[in-house]
């Protein structure tokens, strides 16, 4: 954890499954953890906010929030089997980042690019 003003910054790493599925997990807080749904598709370098989790303010007037950052666990090893799921997904239109591009271009992208 780290803190940015009232607020905490966390880094949850979680593994590729657990975000192309989607997934619940416990989160540590200052005052203890927190649940968290990570929603099917989330992108590495997503951020959740869970207000009122954060440090209280020196004034008394509320406390900041904490900031959980998803990241996105590459393996170094895999098996020979995890290799060839791999190579089956690489193959896939569905796993390839230009045909999400494509899908999520806005009103003004598809006329100017």
């Amino acid at each position: 954890m780290k803190r940015e003003d009232n607020n905490v910054l966390y880094k949850l790493i979680l593994n590729f499954s657990d975000v192309c599925l989607g997934t619940q997990v416990e989160v540590p807080t200052i005052g203890g953890s927190a649940k968290i749904k990570i929603p099917k598709g989330t992108q590495s370098g997503k951020l959740f906010r869970l207000q009122g989790k954060g440090i209280p303010s020196l004034q008394g007037y509320g406390k900041g929030d904490q900031i959980v950052e998803v990241q996105v666990y590459t393996p170094q090893d895999i098996s020979s089997d995890e290799e060839n799921l791999l190579h089956k997904m690489q193959n896939s239109k569905n796993f390839s980042p230009k045909a999400q591009k494509e899908k999520n271009k806005g009103f003004f992208d598809k006329f100017f690019h």
